[in-house]
């Protein structure tokens, strides 16, 4: 499947261009896109897409976002980004957690999967937190 960027895209007339990496720039229409992203979409998004031969020309279809341009996730983590006081609780707990683990493991067994799949999914959240 051809990826590229987005090159422009305007959302009132709902349509633009991708520019392949790989070859000749290919119209989209704002029905090819994921929806409600037609009004938000921005120059440099990476897509991915399928192609179909058009009255004009290649036409993009199925468009899949694959990332946004680094300033607008940057932006966008920023705003979703906990505060600190209200990270304390939570890594408390999490610390609570992992010397039960530790606790288990001192005396020779791991963790039971209940317990495992409720910790899992804790320590994922909390390490998106840091990768921001």
């Amino acid at each position: 499947m051809p990826t590229g960027k987005v090159k422009w895209f305007d959302a009132e007339k709902g349509f633009g261009f991708l520019t392949q990496d790989d070859g000749p720039d290919v119209y989209v229409h704002g029905d090819a896109l994921p929806a409600g992203t037609a009004k938000t979409i921005r120059p440099g998004t990476r897509v991915e897409f399928g192609i179909a031969q058009g009255r004009r020309g290649e036409q993009a279809l199925q468009v899949r976002l694959l990332d946004a341009p680094a300033s607008v996730a940057r932006n966008r983590a920023a705003v979703q980004r906990r505060k600190p006081e209200e990270m304390v609780p939570i890594v408390e707990d999490v610390i609570k957690l992992l010397e039960t683990i530790r606790d288990g493991y001192e005396q020779g067994r791991h963790p039971d999967r209940q317990f495992a799949k409720r910790v899992g999914p804790a320590l994922r959240k909390l390490a998106d937190e840091f990768e921001l």
